[in-house]
């Protein structure tokens, strides 16, 4: 085998908006350097104060240098027939994939990572950061944080585990099926395979054990690790890789009750990774005001704060199917909910207006119309219970509404009588709120057949 020991210095953390200003290829057969390859790199950006500082490459020292693309050829030449190896090798390996795309070079070279080899290797270390290795090792890193100095170190790093017997560990690392190599630096694959592959809840924790992301999955082991099967370059997801220190995992019966869980958690833990779900409100509402003259006027309007809506939607079209349904039914006044403008001949299709927007009908005898069919809007939200398998043959999955409002999960016996007070004391209860209220209903629709309603 053959090894590209790589090293490089960067102008930040992902390599969509960053330039490489210094790269350093050792080429080893595992026992001895025979070929090497440096640049000093003007990485077409500007380094930034504090990597001047880390790396002493400031932008004086790159602005006469040679740019990326002009060596791109021959670094990919070095690369292409070899193993990839690095110190955390997805970051190295991300960036010079990246770069060398962009100039018409695609690499694909099988990748090996020497802190995951030196963890199998030389396990019990309290870190695997290339200085905590070294120390250990007794290897003197020559000009740290250079590309130079810090690939001379990876090295010999990797000379001294191929001399404890590395190479079975490294053949079986670099084996096609193997996502090892795809996994972050600080996640053990111990972790990754004592997942379970049944549906349920997962999250990604960082080094103090805080939860950063939340999410749900019919498959745990399979969609945590789908989550490392690519190494994309931006900034969001070599960040979030570099964060994740810990996995641990609910499970559930049905991929339904993952779905609320994964709600109601990122709801709870208001994890930083987790975003579209944490601001997630149903956006249309139906609200009631009373106007100058006395009389109660419905309409629909995007949710916010401050405002109680009587029923909440997801979709515009929705609302006013249920607005033009109530008018219809209590015979109210479309102007007077909106449908049509001001002064307009008060009638739509079927629906007659009694004179309320011409004070013909009093505000008294109106606004009770209105109150009756807020009362009944209000009476008529459902209370059911979903009931699916359990999480073994004795029991089954319920998820319980009240009054049009998620109230509780968790598990019945199959013998369990289905009483509303009862289900409330064997569930877990949980808040209501719109996303997981949005979910329940709509696979109550799709499967009518496990619903029991009270």
């Amino acid at each position: 085998m053959l090894f590209a020991v790589v090293d490089i210095e960067t102008t930040g953390g992902y390599a969509a908006s960053n330039g490489i200003t210094e790269i350093a290829v050792l080429v080893t057969n595992g026992y001895q350097v025979y070929d090497s390859f440096y640049a000093l790199l003007n990485p077409g950006t500007t380094i930034p104060p504090f990597v001047e500082t880390l790396t002493g490459i400031t932008n004086e020292k790159v602005k006469d240098q040679p740019s990326f693309g002009s060596i791109a050829k021959e670094l990919y030449h070095i690369l292409s027939d070899k193993i990839f190896v690095a110190h955390n090798v997805n970051f190295d390996y991300s960036f010079i994939k990246y770069h060398l795309a962009a100039h018409g070079f695609l690499l694909d070279a099988k990748k090996l990572c020497t802190i995951r080899l030196g963890r199998k290797m030389i396990p019990g270390l309290r870190g695997y950061g290339l200085d905590k290795i070294c120390n250990h090792l007794k290897i003197n890193i020559e000009g740290r944080h250079s590309a130079f100095g810090d690939a001379s170190a990876t090295v010999e790093v990797l000379h001294h585990l191929i001399s404890i017997n590395a190479l079975k560990e490294i053949e079986a690392m670099l084996k096609t099926r193997s996502k090892e190599m795809f996994l972050p630096p600080n996640l053990s694959e111990k972790t990754i395979n004592q997942l379970p592959q049944q549906p349920g809840v997962y999250y990604f924790h960082e080094k103090g054990g805080k939860i950063i992301y939340v999410g749900k999955a019919r498959n745990i082991k399979k969609r945590v690790t789908n989550h490392f099967s690519n190494n994309k370059p931006n900034r969001q997801k070599q960040e979030f890789l570099k964060k994740i220190y810990k996995v641990s995992y609910q499970s559930t019966a049905t991929e339904l009750m993952a779905l609320v869980l994964e709600g109601i958690e990122i709801k709870n833990k208001w994890p930083e990774q987790n975003r579209s779900l944490k601001r997630f409100e149903q956006e249309f509402g139906l609200f009631c005001y009373v106007d100058g003259n006395g009389y109660k006027r419905l309409f629909i309007e995007k949710n916010r704060s401050g405002l109680q809506s009587f029923y909440s939607f997801n979709l515009l079209a929705e609302g006013y199917a249920l607005l033009r349904k109530l008018i219809k039914e209590y015979e109210l006044c479309p102007q007077f909910c909106f449908l049509i403008k001001e002064g307009s001949l008060c009638k739509l299709d079927d629906y007659h207006c009694h004179g309320a927007c011409s004070q013909l009908e009093s505000a008294e005898n109106y606004n009770q119309k209105v109150d009756e069919c807020l009362n009944q809007l209000h009476n008529n939200l459902p209370t059911f219970a979903l009931l699916d398998k359990g999480i073994g043959p004795q029991n089954r999955s319920c998820i319980l509404v009240e009054k049009g409002k998620f109230s509780a999960m968790g598990y019945v016996s199959h013998t369990a009588t289905m009483d509303l007070d009862q289900l409330r004391s064997s569930l877990t209860a949980y808040t209501d709120n719109h996303y997981v209220r949005g979910l329940i209903f709509k696979y109550a629709q799709e499967h009518p057949y496990q619903m029991f309603s009270f």
